[in-house]
This record gives structure tokens, C-alpha cells and sequence, in this order.
């Protein structure tokens, strides 16, 4: 049996109406919001930083979702689409019929507004994931790096590591009030590299202690921020003589405002 051996794993699309039960502010920027309802029933996500496709409101408040037609998914003609962002499933509990999604929480998007001031009753759309993308359990070292952004699926991925696993972890925020309390059974060096003011699309924090960092064995790399600095990164790490295998970087957002999502 080979060594390290990551894999892709498709799942059916399906697209569902959720309910908001509740919401919970984690930190000034990270919003948590808990749904539900009958249509989660078979969901499942298989891999901590499986993305979901989140529909929003329209102008009329309403969920509209793409349908199966000729040329693939097709929104029906006529009625405005809903928004749409992608988001990580931060925890299923199927017992509690529960999906957790957490939000971050900047400017005036479509997803920011809605997590802001979501209630319980408010609906929105769900739909995947598609697949998810199953790393290899048998690494000596997991680094994981990543913005506010890739956060949510930091979180779920330590809470997922088995006690045997050993992980560095480097996470940038906006500031010291967005750290967030971790758990993991795992081996775990956490390290918060906070901004104060610099703009999340030209700090180096994440980039340099990537630099400095000094890992022994064979180790896996995580890695998600805004896709410049993720592709960056990523090259760092070729450079350094790390298999294109063991990386796995992903840009989660781009500066210019477009939605972006590089490996």
C-alpha cells in the first residue's frame, strides 16, 4: 500500500431549503449560524474543508435555485437569481438535524448582510457539496494555513484529528478579538498572527511564518487566503522541494472582489 495516498470523493448534488435555528456572534468578525429542517436529512460532507454552495435572497426575498436543462444547471428565465457564495460546512450533526455554517463578517456582500442579521425562522439554500478531498491520515506533520476566512474549516478539521496526529497551525486575523478557542485531541502548536490594520490582501504574516517554520517527516500543507498569497505560498513550497501532492493551497477570496477558488 502506497504512502499518503489523498482522494477525491463525489457526492450527489442536491439542493435544499434550510432553516435558520439559531445564530451565535463567535468574535467581531465571525458570525455563527445553525440550521436545519427536513431537507437536511442525508446530507454529509466528508472532508473538513468541503465547500457548500450557499443561496441567498433575492431582491424579493425569495430562494431561487438552478435547475437541470440543456446546457447544465440553469437559473429559471424570467425570475432573478438567487445570490450565491461558497461556504464551509463547519459542522453537521445528523442526530440534531443541525448544519453549522460560520460567516465571515466584512463589507456590504450578499452572504456578510444576510449572517449579520440572520434570525431564527430566515430561510436560505444549500446545495452540495460535490465532493470533497480526503487527505491521507498517514503523515508525520499537517501544517495548516490560512485567513479568517479559512478559519471555519481549521476548527473542523482539529476537531476531527485523531490523538496521534501532530499539526502546526498558523491563522491571521483582523485582531486579537478574532481569535477563537480551538479543541483538538491532536499534537497542536496554534500560532495567531494578527494584523492591526494592514489590509488582508497585502499582509505577509502568513507567508513569513510559513518561512521561518522548521517541520521534520513527511508533512501535508493546508493552505487558504486570498489567492494571490495562496498561489504564492504554494510556489514557496515548491521551491522548498515539497511534492505538489502534499499541498493543497486554495485562493478563498480574491482582492478584486471576485469569488476565487485556486488549488
Amino acid at each position: 500500500m502506497s504512502l499518503h495516498e489523498s482522494r477525491r470523493v463525489q457526492h450527489e448534488v442536491r439542493f435544499r431549503q434550510l432553516q435558520v435555528l439559531h445564530t451565535e456572534r463567535l468574535t467581531p468578525h465571525m458570525q455563527r449560524v445553525v440550521l436545519g429542517g427536513p431537507q437536511l436529512e442525508d446530507f454529509h460532507s466528508g472532508a473538513p474543508d468541503d465547500h457548500v454552495k450557499l443561496f441567498f435572497p433575492n431582491d424579493a426575498g425569495e430562494l431561487v435555485f438552478p435547475k437541470r436543462g440543456p446546457q447544465g444547471l440553469e437559473f429559471p428565465p424570467g425570475v432573478e437569481p438567487s445570490p450565491i457564495r461558497d461556504y464551509t460546512p463547519r459542522h453537521h450533526d445528523a442526530a440534531r438535524g443541525e448544519l453549522t455554517v460560520d460567516f465571515v463578517l466584512h463589507g456590504d456582500g450578499p452572504a456578510s448582510t444576510w449572517a449579520a442579521s440572520a434570525k431564527a425562522g430566515d430561510m436560505l439554500g444549500v446545495g452540495g457539496p460535490r465532493g470533497s478531498f480526503v487527505v491521507a491520515n498517514d503523515f508525520d506533520h499537517y501544517v495548516l494555513v490560512a485567513d479568517e476566512t479559512g478559519l471555519p474549516a481549521i476548527g473542523r478539521w482539529l476537531e476531527e484529528m485523531p490523538a496521534a496526529a501532530r499539526a502546526t497551525v498558523l491563522v491571521e486575523v483582523p485582531d486579537a478579538s478574532d481569535r477563537q478557542l480551538l479543541f483538538t485531541e491532536a499534537a497542536c502548536d496554534v500560532r495567531w498572527l494578527e494584523r492591526d490594520g494592514v489590509d488582508g490582501a497585502t499582509s505577509t504574516l502568513l507567508e513569513d511564518a510559513l518561512r521561518g517554520l522548521s517541520i521534520e517527516g513527511d508533512t501535508f500543507y493546508w493552505i487558504a487566503a486570498e489567492s494571490r498569497r495562496a498561489r504564492t505560498m504554494r510556489l514557496s513550497l515548491a521551491e522548498r522541494g515539497v511534492p505538489k501532492e502534499w499541498v493543497r493551497a486554495t485562493g478563498y477570496w480574491k482582492a478584486d472582489g471576485t469569488d476565487d477558488e485556486d488549488e
